[in-house]
């Protein structure tokens, strides 16, 4: 039998002698052994259901940051504004600070030279309603006529806001002298 929240209801056999003071559980080991099994399966069902859903939302941040590089090479501010929350804070190379409609408003004026934004690594650890992303892109540009590949460290905070991912915090940094 399932409760109001659809736990399993296990209901324990008591006698109770009143009169005498005496009361005992009638086959406590049965009971014991029940309890056991119901606690193993309650913890085994909540660590793969917690799985599953990191697994989801893991995947759902993967792809919500290929998008992003996508639309930032191709100078797509509309899907950029899509999954950068309002209250976005983005920092430059140099520590300086963006909010989101500054970053949105250097990508539509920039004259895109960029020919490539791609993550070489990218892992996403998830924990509750917030996910950071963390990895390594590589973005080739053209300065002076030549290709030039720069390689830049990045970690991005998104929160689940209303069932929908969106990053919130956003932090890139040239990585120099073979730093991997």
């Amino acid at each position: 039998m399932l409760d109001a929240d659809g736990l399993p209801t296990i209901y324990i056999d008591i006698d109770i002698d009143i009169n005498h003071g005496d009361w005992q559980m009638k086959s406590i080991g049965s009971w014991i052994k029940a309890v056991s099994i119901m606690a193993v399966l309650c913890a085994s069902a909540a660590q793969v259901f917690g799985e599953d859903n990191d697994s989801a939302a893991r995947a759902q941040v993967l792809a919500l940051e290929k998008a992003w590089n996508q639309a930032y090479k191709v100078g797509d501010t509309k899907a950029l504004a899509a999954i950068l929350d309002n209250s976005l804070v983005l920092v430059e190379d140099d520590g300086s600070l963006k909010t989101r409609s500054e970053f949105l408003a250097s990508v539509k004026a920039s004259r895109s030279n960029q020919e490539q934004v791609a993550p070489e690594s990218l892992t996403v650890r998830v924990f509750g309603n917030t996910a950071i992303a963390i990895g390594v892109i590589a973005v080739k540009t053209i300065k002076g006529g030549k290709s030039v590949v720069g390689h830049e460290r990045f970690i991005d905070t998104w929160i689940n806001k209303d069932g929908k991912w969106i990053c919130v915090a956003t932090d890139a940094t040239p990585i120099t002298r073979g730093g991997s």
